[in-house]
């Protein structure tokens, strides 16, 4: 049998590919073909992402990047992303800068502020009427605007960023992704000189006031660590208020359980919301730095390894009842951000902004339905972080 092509065929929007299920009874790591036609490994397991999250014996890099897999075209995350004589050390500098600006307290402080930014985008929802685009009134605006803030980017070139970052991720386009990483580049080094001069309480100014001690952080790293921080920080979170409104709507029960009490019923919400939402079908990209054996296979120096956080959040070893949406689920250790050393630096952001924008939402709209059938709703598969190309709602 053939290694199955990535990404799998699903149902709709808010299921998996039924195949995880079926390859996942057979093993917990298989064999795959990315959409760049290489081979790589998929975990499908809980127990074993969990694992590989936190095994140094992986990482972004690989020892001989010109024969490394592909998992697409894409800028980012298409294949490997980093040096490999210099991964840890470059992993361990850029956390400890990043640490900081993505603390809990400093998400506390801009919590005033994603109110503010979350009730103009309601706005918009509403002066647009039924049926509104929930994408393009709310989830994919809102991410946008904060991180922009977080970074420190012009008001002004907001909205041109969001663009960018849907250019970047593109899957199966080297030419117009590799164009779109070299505007982003470019711009993000005239940003890091203004931040130079002038510098504010922003995470591109700490960047910047970081190269003064350290002389081998480059424009460079900092331009290409910018464009993954407002990739990471505006796709992600953008594509989980959309498959959270599609959980949410898709039972109204659910709706109605919701808005009976937002704000009691926010967290516990949000992080099935994290654990369920499946925007993509890929994984996250990790190669072997030598030979691992796990979940009874032998994973060879310089493979390409798929985590699947979609598979893994599904896995009824880890989950009773997996398939079922349960806010009340507890506990809910989901893999959404990774685990370990590498778990997503942005997930207090991410969080953040879920807590706020679903109760926002549903105080003011709160008989919010869809406006089109589940099935009609189309997953975007030329993109690294899928998701939908829109959410028809009406109220």
């Amino acid at each position: 049998m053939s290694a199955p092509q990535l990404p799998l065929d699903r149902p709709n929007p808010l299921e998996v590919a039924p195949l995880y299920r079926v390859l996942r009874r057979e093993a917990p790591l298989v064999r795959v073909t990315t959409p760049a036609g290489d081979p790589a490994w998929l975990v499908l397991g809980y127990d074993e992402a969990k694992q590989i999250f936190g095994d140094r014996r992986f990482g972004r890099s690989h020892p001989e990047p010109e024969n490394a897999s592909r998992v697409s075209q894409s800028a980012l995350s298409g294949g490997p992303g980093v040096n490999y004589e210099t991964e840890q050390h470059e992993h361990t500098r850029l956390r400890r800068l990043l640490t900081p600006a993505f603390s809990a307290p400093r998400m506390r402080r801009l919590t005033e502020w994603i109110e503010e930014l979350t009730d103009r985008c309601l706005d918009d929802l509403a002066a647009a009427g039924a049926p509104a685009d929930l994408h393009e009134k709310l989830a994919f605006p809102l991410p946008a605007l904060v991180i922009s803030e977080l970074l420190g980017v012009p008001p002004q070139d907001r909205s041109h960023f969001g663009r960018l970052s849907e250019r970047i991720g593109i899957l199966d386009d080297a030419e117009v992704t590799q164009a779109a990483m070299a505007e982003f580049v470019e711009y993000t080094h005239r940003l890091a000189a203004a931040k130079r001069a002038n510098p504010g309480p922003d995470v591109i100014s700490d960047l910047v006031a970081a190269q003064a001690e350290d002389p081998t952080f480059s424009d460079d790293d900092v331009a290409r660590l910018a464009a993954a921080l407002i990739f990471a920080g505006h796709e992600t979170t953008a594509a989980r208020i959309d498959f959270g409104v599609l959980w949410l709507l898709s039972d109204l029960s659910r709706r109605d359980a919701f808005v009976a009490d937002p704000d009691g019923r926010a967290q516990s919400t949000v992080e099935e919301i994290l654990r369920m939402s499946a925007p993509a079908g890929l994984g996250l990209l990790r190669y072997a730095h030598e030979d691992v054996a796990i979940g009874g296979v032998t994973i060879a120096r310089g493979d390409l390894v798929l985590i699947s956080n979609d598979a893994a959040n599904r896995d009824g070893s880890a989950f009773a009842d997996p398939e079922e949406f349960r806010p009340g689920r507890k506990p809910n250790l989901h893999l959404t951000f990774g685990h370990g050393m590498h778990v997503c630096i942005g997930a207090n952001l991410a969080r953040t902004e879920l807590r706020t924008v679903f109760p926002a939402l549903f105080r003011r709209f709160p008989t919010l339905r869809l406006a089109t059938d589940l099935d009609d709703i189309t997953l975007l598969t030329n993109q690294l972080t899928g998701g939908v190309d829109k959410v028809l709602v009406e109220w």
